[in-house]
């Protein structure tokens, strides 16, 4: 789950980048008295992602500014929706918008394209996840946004998980290592608890994977016939991971071949900033 402490540090460096000794505009042309309100509107379709951070840059901006949420992260809206109502002092307002738009634009665009994913592979039993594909620093919020366009989350960083991929073997064939064994042995240094994942590229490199004992097995850049193909070798032994170039054109025939995960680095670092605004509606107290 998302926490406030993830949340909190990534505003407020945000914040501290944007306006590291307070916005000297707002200070020479806003009075000190004047009071702000406005409110965040969807100018497109999308899905809502982001919000409590929305929220975490007024807050820490100036924790008088409040902010009434209109619908919640996870929720579809339309072209016009309003979003949420914040209203506080009209300098924090000011200070604040920008970075509480950007991460709200930018987390709706990995929300909306991930529901895009989760919508084409409808009815077929395949769950679309993400990858370490992320935003330096923003992780843990790009995966919150995944999570609310429908999608699951692969391992959140190297510690989590063993997952060979086609270096590690590349190491192990030119130590000429039994990749059967090599797995076997890396099983034993696990903990019960640990999952053990290795991705293959040909089809011949199943059964020698499947032999050492993995949890998952990655089928990465497989045609559609030999995804197909790998599902019937794999028969139910291990969750089938399939990647490698997934598109939404093509994202529908892959779930189709019969895996059980689709990860796509697309939900993340090709996802566009949704078009909300903030439009001011009130200032009084001048």
């Amino acid at each position: 789950m998302l926490t406030t402490a993830q949340i909190d540090t990534v505003v407020s460096a945000a914040l501290a980048e944007d306006a590291p000794w307070g916005d000297l505009t707002g200070q020479v042309f806003l009075p000190g008295t004047a009071i702000a309100t406005v409110q965040l509107t969807a100018r497109e379709d999308g899905v809502l992602s982001g919000l409590d951070a929305f929220a975490a840059a007024f807050r820490l901006t100036d924790p008088t500014v409040e902010v009434d949420p209109r619908t919640a992260d996870g929720d579809r809206f339309t072209a016009g929706d309003v979003l949420a109502t914040v209203t506080g002092p009209a300098r924090a307002v000011v200070q604040a918008e920008r970075i509480a738009l950007n991460l709200t634009q930018r987390l709706s665009g990995v929300a909306t394209l991930t529901r895009r994913f989760v919508d084409a592979v409808q009815g077929t039993g395949a769950r679309i996840t993400d990858t370490r594909k992320t935003t330096p620093g923003l992780r843990a919020l790009e995966r919150h946004a995944v999570r609310c366009g429908g999608g699951v989350n692969h391992r959140f960083s190297l510690s989590d998980a063993v997952m060979a991929k086609d270096n590690h073997l590349a190491v192990l064939q030119q130590q000429g290592l039994d990749l059967t064994g090599a797995i076997h042995r890396a099983r034993a240094q696990l903990g019960h608890t640990t999952r053990l994942e290795v991705e293959v590229d040909r089809i011949d490199q199943i059964e020698p994977v499947i032999a050492g004992g993995i949890d998952i097995i990655m089928l990465d850049n497989f045609s559609l016939a030999d995804l197909a193909r790998g599902v019937e070798i794999v028969a139910g032994r291990a969750i089938i991971e399939a990647s490698g170039t997934v598109t939404l054109e093509t994202v529908g025939d892959i779930a189709r071949t019969g895996v059980d995960v689709i990860s796509s680095g697309a939900l993340t670092h090709s996802a566009r900033h949704l078009d909300l605004g903030l439009d001011m509606t009130v200032i009084a107290g001048v």
